[in-house]
Formats: structure tokens, C-alpha cells, sequence
């Protein structure tokens, strides 16, 4: 049973930057009290102790504000961030390494018994808001987009989003060559790697994987130039161009100025275009 606390407790750390220590992760995360609580009720469902398990639910909802039947079944490593209104059915299955974020529902479709609700494979993510119902799957790690409408299967590896729910995205296992110099020159120009997200598919995160390219192959020919130029002239080779910091791009969209900058020159452009 430790083991497992402290499994659940790591699994926090690897998906939770704003978690700072183990002692914080265990007295103030209610998506781990919630776990832990749906684990001894699920016990007494298993055992045939059902209104008891039904009674530790209803307790771990009312202190944490998620609500899971006991008769879920959770695999390993699952994490709920923030959790405020998750709820979860009774026969929903959940791999391993699955997170939630808060506002998710696994529901059902139909008032029939059997198997109602979903089936998350392991991997699985489900953004802020999302409604996934029905006994339908979702594939290993697809990614469920915030406010999605999910009632039909999803592939692994799959993004979904919108109402109701279509992939927008199948992410394929291996990342090509083209895509990997993209997240490199993303990560060199301090770009967040959610704005140039592969699970995003939008005409912004577009327009930013263009100029990544751009940037990839600028870079490319002026370190080319540079080495020739360096050939030519060995003190060249002395001279640095400054790094690039990402604090400066944070205070770039946070002020006033810029913003009103770049206002004007769409204003400009719409008006060329017309």
C-alpha cells in the first residue's frame, strides 16, 4: 500500500510542475485523496459491501469535489489535477498513467446495464472540461482536447477536439526528421513547447511551425556562412551573437506597446489585402 502512495506521489511530480514536495503532494492534492478513498471503496464494492463502498464515495466527493463509483476500475499512476468536478461511472475502465484535469466526465449514454461508460487506454489525456461517454475506447495515448463532446472510439495516438468530438491529429510513433528540428529550434528560441504543440492543430500553432522552419533554415546558412567566413578569416570566429532569452519574449506579449504595435500592422495588412 505504501509503495503505491509513494508511486502516486512521484507519478504527481512527473505531471505537476507547481508541486514542490512530497509532504505538499500529500496533504493538499484532492486528486490523490480521491484516488486513494475510490481504492478502499472499491474493496468493499469487489467484496460484496456495496452501500458501505457507496457511503466512502460519497464522503471522498463531498471532502474533494470529484466523484468516482467504486465500482470503476483505475490502473496505476492516475492523476487528476485540480479535479473540481470529474466524475466518473460505474463501469468506466482507466489504464495506467492516465490523467484527468478538472471538469472531465466519464459518463454514460444509456439508462441499460452492462457496460455504459469508457474505456481510457494507458497514456490517455483528457483537457479541462471534456465529456467522454458511452461504452466507447480511447486509444493509448490519444489526447482529448479541453470541452470536448467524445462519443465515438478513438484511435492511439489521436488528438480530438471540439463538439461533438474528430480527430484533428494522429500522431504517428515516431516523430520524422523534419518535425524534430522543429521542436529543437522551438526549444533554442524559447518558444513554450505548447505553442508549437504536434496536439494542436490550429491556424496559429501553423503559423508558428512555418517560422520555425524559416528559422531552422536561416540558421542552417548562416552557420555555414559563419564557418566559411571563419576560414577566411580566423577573428570572425571571436565574435558571438547574443542568446536569446525567453523572459524577453514573455515581456515582449506582455507589453502595451507591442500589442498596440502589432494591432497596427494587421490593421496594415488587411488594408494592402483589400
Amino acid at each position: 500500500m505504501f509503495a503505491q502512495i509513494r508511486e502516486d506521489i512521484r507519478s504527481v511530480f512527473h505531471r505537476d510542475p507547481a508541486a514542490r514536495n512530497a509532504f505538499e503532494v500529500l496533504t493538499v492534492y484532492p486528486g490523490l485523496h480521491a484516488i486513494w478513498c475510490h481504492r478502499i471503496a472499491n474493496w468493499f464494492w469487489r467484496n460484496g459491501l456495496k452501500w458501505l463502498a457507496r457511503i466512502i464515495s460519497n464522503l471522498a466527493r463531498w471532502l474533494t469535489g470529484i466523484e468516482i463509483h467504486p465500482g470503476a476500475t483505475i490502473g496505476r499512476r492516475f492523476f487528476i489535477d485540480h479535479g473540481m468536478g470529474v466524475v466518473i461511472g460505474e463501469t468506466a475502465e482507466i489504464g495506467d498513467d492516465v490523467t484527468l484535469y478538472h471538469g472531465v466526465t466519464l459518463g454514460g449514454t444509456s439508462w441499460n446495464k452492462g457496460k455504459r461508460h469508457p474505456t481510457l487506454g494507458n497514456n490517455v489525456v483528457c483537457g479541462a472540461g471534456a465529456k467522454v461517454l458511452g461504452p466507447i475506447t480511447i486509444g493509448e495515448g490519444a489526447r482529448i482536447g479541453s470541452n470536448a463532446v467524445v462519443t465515438r472510439d478513438v484511435p492511439a495516438q489521436a488528438t480530438v477536439v471540439g463538439i461533438p468530438g474528430r480527430v484533428i491529429r494522429h500522431q504517428p510513433e515516431e516523430d520524422s526528421p523534419q518535425e524534430q528540428k522543429r521542436r529543437q529550434m522551438a526549444d533554442k528560441v524559447g518558444f513554450d513547447a505548447y505553442a508549437v504543440s504536434r496536439e494542436v492543430s490550429d491556424p496559429v500553432a501553423h503559423a508558428i511551425r512555418c517560422l520555425l522552419d524559416h528559422l531552422q533554415a536561416m540558421d542552417h546558412k548562416v552557420e555555414t556562412m559563419g564557418k566559411v567566413l571563419c576560414e577566411l578569416k580566423p577573428s570572425y570566429c571571436d565574435e558571438e551573437l547574443p542568446a536569446l532569452k525567453p523572459a524577453d519574449f514573455e515581456a515582449a506579449v506582455d507589453d502595451p506597446e507591442t500589442l498596440r504595435a502589432a494591432a497596427q500592422r494587421e490593421e496594415l495588412v488587411s488594408r494592402s489585402d483589400k
